[in-house]
């Protein structure tokens, strides 16, 4: 299978071999190419995949590998596998899960640089906590993060929080001094207590403009104090239903392109059919529109998007150039957690929209439309 690409920066042409799963050669060329390549896509906030629910008790770790392999099919080739708010136990016991899918499949563990936890910490105030169950919920408390963390063999590298809780911003500085990136979400802070998290080291919030109340003070409100936050970085889920196109493309100017990553916050429906699928203990349906909503009510619980359309997505919303929606969705995503790119990549068709051909990492292919 010859592959004609255009880098999606410098424009430079290759010629790439693929052959029984791996890239046999890779040579410049002259002229133009209707293919681009460039980084692998990362998903910073993924809670299931292609009907997998990474939340839900029953996981297995060979559900956990096809959820993550579904994934190279849209060009994410590296994720950080997410949970939110649950008792410790349950958290303890899915990141078991994950781990031991991780060292059974070494490919899908290449493809995890870490895991992201949402919650426990986060605001009980209705709203503000979105999906999560209220009767897990609660306060940093060090001795809950190091039970899950231990569980996790200390992979989790990204933890979201509300930063108004008694004892937040020392459990903030604590965190960090262990390496591990913080965002805000799910939060009801004041401005001064936002301000403090940053000095802390929070680095970014977590699906900025979802994750609070409908109705809030005009001006003074937690995702316009993250806006004006030029310490952090905002993750935005670039769907077009948790943060309507004109918004996305407001987020994205205020900003600025270097300081926005985009994410899914998808759950089991992405990359599936519409129907009924859980997230963690609740049930959820998602229609025609893509929409993932609690049966009976218009509230969102997650989304169906896929990291292939939320690129197409940011080109289209906010007015960016393919490079810079690209790096949105991958370099930028490792920027935020302070670690090095991977060497994963993408090949695809951006004529109209994003279409992925084939993505691997290093000389192995893990999706080509061949295969």
């Amino acid at each position: 299978m010859k592959l004609l690409a255009a880098h999606y920066r410098t424009g430079a042409t290759f010629e790439f071999v693929l052959e029984d799963g791996r890239v046999v050669s890779k040579s410049a060329r002259r002229g133009k190419a209707k293919l681009v390549f460039g980084p692998g896509l990362f998903d910073l906030q993924n809670n299931g995949y292609a009907g997998i629910d990474f939340n839900h008790p029953e996981l297995t770790p060979d559900m956990f590998c096809e959820g993550v392999r579904a994934m190279w099919r849209q060009g994410c080739t590296d994720v950080l596998p997410t949970l939110i708010t649950a008792a410790p136990e349950r958290l303890s016991g899915l990141f078991r899960i994950f781990v031991e899918a991780m060292e059974s499949d070494a490919d899908v563990g290449a493809s995890i640089p870490g895991f992201h936890l949402e919650g426990p910490f986060i605001s009980p105030v209705d709203g503000a906590r979105g999906a999560h169950p209220l009767a897990h919920v609660q306060a940093p408390k060090l001795n809950v993060w190091r039970e899950v963390q231990r569980a996790a063999e200390g992979k989790i590298v990204l933890h979201t929080l509300a930063p108004e809780w008694k004892g937040a911003i020392p459990f903030i500085r604590k965190l960090r001094s262990e390496g591990v990136a913080i965002a805000i979400a799910h939060t009801m802070a004041t401005r001064a207590q936002i301000a403090d998290a940053a000095e802390a080291g929070a680095a970014m919030s977590t699906h900025l403009g979802n994750g609070c109340p409908q109705v809030m003070h005009r001006h003074t409100n937690p995702v316009m104090a993250q806006l004006g936050e030029d310490r952090l970085a905002a993750c935005l889920i670039a769907d077009g239903i948790h943060l309507p196109p004109e918004v996305l493309h407001i987020y994205w100017r205020a900003k600025g392109e270097g300081n926005c990553v985009i994410v899914t916050d998808s759950m089991a429906a992405a990359g599936a059919p519409p129907g009924r699928y859980t997230i963690s203990d609740m049930v959820v349906e998602v229609g025609r529109d893509g929409v993932v909503r609690v049966p009976g009510s218009p509230n969102f619980a997650g989304s169906s998007l896929t990291m292939d359309r939320a690129l197409a997505n940011t080109v289209a919303f906010t007015g960016a150039t393919l490079a810079e929606a690209w790096d949105a969705c991958s370099t930028l995503a490792w920027k935020a957690i302070g670690r090095k790119p991977s060497a994963s990549w993408v090949i695809a068709d951006a004529t109209r929209g994003f279409d992925v051909v084939a993505s691997g990492r290093g000389r192995k292919v893990l999706h080509s439309r061949s295969s």
